[in-house]
């Protein structure tokens, strides 16, 4: 039962966030232009890295066509603190604007850290490791399934189970796939490793410039060379050469195995001669 409610939580934040956006919010939410000084960055923010240069392609876009879409901030005590749309805020300060439209939302604390994961997500603006923490962050707080929250924010249910789990990566290796060294794809295929065979193909990742193929290909041959064979069982063995010899001098053909040996006989006469050797 408390999957179900709150799950219909995260319905709500989802559609007051699509309210916001088209302007269509409760008499509470307005759109004004306020000065950027005032506004203050939020500190739940999931987001923690930011392309240079695709900021200032933005802040350069404001600054021809102006900023189509306000940002979502709440009223605090000094001013207001940003809650969604981060890029847009840097952005503008990039472009040197003194005022920046903004659309006033009433929150709290614990819905500011909501909206900045759900706006993110939906905008598709954080690298892989920032989206696995947001997809993690929301199961926890809403306490639901990922097949749940893949149906509330129209993600397969595959892409947020391998996107959760590069959060099993080594800190290196997390490191590198933000830095965008290695790719998505790569990074996929290293769950699972120690963090000492992570690193020594992340390098040949960007050593070699190995493709994904390339690196599924290697740490195949890996495993199969950590398979170590099974023991075959010790089978005892005796040795029957003075045995064969003397039989041999006797005139009789002699065949061993490890713990046999034969004798043929080439006619009748032979057996009853074998036979005297061993009288009743």
């Amino acid at each position: 039962m408390k999957t179900q409610k709150l799950g219909r939580g995260l319905d709500a934040l989802l559609g007051e966030m699509d309210e916001a956006y088209s302007n269509e919010g409760s008499s509470n939410d307005s759109i004004i232009e306020v000065s950027l000084k005032e506004i203050r960055p939020n500190p739940y923010q999931p987001r923690k890295t930011f392309d240079e240069d695709a900021l200032f392609e933005l802040s350069e876009s404001i600054k021809n066509d102006g900023l189509i879409q306000p940002i979502v901030v709440t009223e605090d005590i000094d001013g207001y603190v940003l809650i969604a749309g981060e890029r847009r805020f840097r952005a503008s300060k990039l472009a040197k604007l003194k005022t920046i439209k903004v659309i006033i939302l009433n929150s709290d604390e614990q819905k500011m850290r909501q909206y900045a994961l759900i706006e993110n997500i939906q905008r598709e603006e954080l690298n892989s490791i920032e989206l696995a923490l947001s997809y993690s962050e929301l199961i926890k707080i809403y306490d639901i399934t990922q097949e749940e929250l893949s149906s509330k924010i129209f993600k397969s249910r595959t892409h947020i189970t391998n996107t959760i789990r590069l959060l099993q990566l080594s800190e290196k290796t997390q490191k590198a796939l933000v830095e965008k060294k290695i790719t998505a794809g790569h990074a996929k295929v290293l769950v699972g490793l120690d963090d000492k065979t992570q690193i020594l193909i992340v390098n040949s990742i960007i050593g070699q410039k190995l493709s994904v193929r390339e690196v599924e290909s290697m740490v195949k041959s890996m495993k199969a060379d950590d398979i170590q064979p099974v023991a075959k069982p010790i089978v005892e063995s005796y040795d029957f050469s003075l045995v064969k010899e003397k039989f041999s001098k006797l005139g009789y053909k002699v065949k061993s195995s490890n713990k046999t040996i034969t004798l043929e006989f080439e006619n009748e006469n032979q057996i009853n001669e074998f036979l005297n050797y061993f009288p009743y």
